[in-house]
């Protein structure tokens, strides 16, 4: 994919990387004595989750889980396979559950209840894009980096047929 296939800069490297350093300021204010597990869903935020704990100035660990979507059912449904779980246990730990993009809300609210289950100290939502307009199900989000118009955005981490997240910016595809 070619940059003329990108219709427009929606958020410039430099507006990423201020917004990501406030959102780290506000995480580190509240998560100072917590010593939080970040969880964060492969491969779309690999980005954000990296430079957002570049940010954080307390103790934390880092898990990763990877999902995709049973063959059969739409991607609207939030109905999802866990392909890799969590190594840590969350029981009565803090976790901040970091996302890249919100749509629906009804893959987070998924996974959420599922990691609810597993009884930790709390969860909160980050997301660096919310797209409200899309929103199917209420999610609680704590942080949020920004609100976005609903557009196929790619770069930092979002994808077109797994393409474009090697971008250092987000933008608008052409479509």
């Amino acid at each position: 994919m070619n940059s003329t296939q990108i219709k427009r800069v929606v958020f410039s490297e430099e507006q990423i990387r201020n917004r990501v350093k406030e959102l780290g300021e506000q995480i580190s204010q509240d998560y100072a004595d917590k010593h939080p597990i970040l969880i964060s869903v492969l491969k779309g935020t690999m980005y954000f989750i990296a430079d957002l704990t570049r940010t954080l100035d307390f103790p934390l660990n880092i898990d990763f889980m990877s999902i995709s979507v049973y063959h059969g059912v739409t991607s609207n449904s939030g109905i999802v396979r866990i392909d890799k779980d969590l190594d840590f246990d969350i029981s009565g730990r803090h976790v901040l559950f970091v996302e890249d993009i919100i749509n629906t809300g009804l893959t987070i609210g998924y996974l959420v209840q599922n990691l609810e289950a597993r009884k930790p100290a709390s969860i909160k939502i980050c997301t660096l894009l919310d797209n409200p307009r899309k929103r199917l199900m209420n999610i609680p989000l704590e942080y949020v980096g920004f609100e976005v118009p609903d557009i196929y955005l790619i770069g930092y981490g979002l994808d077109h047929n797994q393409e474009c997240r090697h971008l250092p910016y987000i933008g608008e595809l052409v479509r």
